[in-house]
């Protein structure tokens, strides 16, 4: 038997959610829009629940959109503490040779790892992705490798990465589906992105043999100037990939990833990418739980102790674009009625359901806060001992 708890929910959605537990909305993506572009998709960024796309899964050149991995595993060496932003970066010949979008290093220059970031994320610098490259894994093909392990990971099937900056070479491809996969990424692991990406314009200092100099650094992304809601992220460009880009903006909690690729110019990037992200807004609500309630106890017997605590193992989100009342969302707790020693922490003890109109939109893990041993016959007589001498 099991015991079913049940806590209405009445939540307004959270402006800015962190989540980590990801559900879709059991909905069928909306029909393409009228769109230029050979190849786009439009996604939630909470849920990762695609609302529209075209040809999401055909392979083709990403120009400088690549940086979007190299920017993940960058911060990946942040978050491990391999790397700090106030480290120093040696630029090697090989990196100040990068062509393309640069940022004009020189051989030897010497410059921090936030400022390498700055020249990625802003200016689109080839030279500054090889020499973090460099930096981190040793050498590009190194990093390389390291980008194809990261995107199997992320089941970006469509993808094989080449180099770390995007320039055309053969094999190097992806598609607007996982562009919008290695997006939410890395904007939902490192939200701290945005404060490079929004950059309009920096100066960083070239150190140099010669001395001291200044270089400007203006955002590729335009839509960062004419979007009010834009937030990030990357551009791309070569003579075979055409115009790419994969934007990011969010509105009243609603985080969305644009994805455009192969545009015939710039204007219609910009144009297909607004689009789409109008489009997002004005279909789409989020439902936000953060799971901060207190969750009930559960006996346990035959144990060292008598009960045993439950957290979530994540919260939960869930997008709509039906118009439904979300403030009617139910929620309901499967547990047991006791559970039998031993307990190991973390291991599953039930589930948290999510009803909308009486049909389960989700449902977020019940776990266990500790571990409760199996009592033996020795601890059963040192708890008879001690309640008979406390009476």
């Amino acid at each position: 038997m099991r015991l079913l708890l049940t806590l209405m929910l009445c939540l307004s959605l959270c402006t800015s959610p962190k989540l980590s537990l990801l559900l879709q909305a059991d909905t069928e993506p909306a029909a393409p829009l009228s769109l230029t572009a050979p190849s786009y998709l439009l996604m939630e960024a909470s849920t990762g629940t695609v609302i529209c796309e075209k040809d999401s899964h055909t392979r083709m050149r990403p120009a400088s959109i690549t940086k979007i991995m190299t920017l993940i595993l960058i911060f990946d060496a942040l978050e491990k503490g391999s790397i700090q932003l106030t480290d120093t970066i040696t630029v090697s010949e090989y990196a100040a040779s990068m062509g393309g979008s640069q940022v004009f290093l020189e051989p030897g220059e010497i410059q921090t790892v936030e400022t390498m970031i700055k020249c990625i994320s802003v200016a689109s610098a080839n030279d500054a992705c090889v020499a973090m490259a460099e930096h981190i894994s040793g050498s590009e093909t190194a990093f390389v490798e390291q980008m194809n392990a990261r995107a199997k990971a992320l089941h970006m099937d469509d993808t094989t990465f080449v180099n770390c900056c995007g320039l055309d070479v053969d094999g190097h491809m992806t598609s607007a589906h996982d562009v919008a996969l290695m997006s939410r990424e890395l904007i939902t692991r490192y939200p701290q992105i945005h404060d490079y990406c929004t950059i309009w314009m920096e100066n960083i200092i070239h150190e140099t043999a010669r001395g001291s100099s200044e270089f400007g650094l203006t955002n590729t992304n335009k839509l960062i100037r004419q979007y009010p809601y834009a937030t990030g992220l990357k551009t791309g460009f070569t003579n075979q990939a055409m115009y790419c880009i994969s934007a990011t903006a969010k509105k009243d909690g609603v985080e969305l990833i644009a994805v455009i690729m192969g545009a015939p110019n710039f204007k219609t990037r910009q144009k297909d990418a607004t689009a789409l992200l109008n489009y997002g807004f004005s279909s789409c609500q989020v439902y936000t739980d953060k799971n901060e309630d207190t969750l009930p106890v559960l006996p346990v017997t035959g144990g060292l102790e008598n009960s045993v605590g439950l957290h979530y193992e994540g919260s939960f989100s869930y997008l709509d674009t039906t118009g439904a009342n979300l403030a009617s969302i139910e929620k309901k707790f499967e547990l047991p009625d006791s559970v039998k020693a031993p307990v190991k922490k973390n291991q599953e003890a039930g589930n948290a359901i999510y009803l909308l109109d009486g049909k389960k939109i989700g449902s977020v893990r019940l776990l266990y806060s500790q571990s409760v041993g199996q009592a033996g016959y020795a601890d059963y007589l040192l708890k008879t001992l001690k309640e008979f001498f406390s009476i």
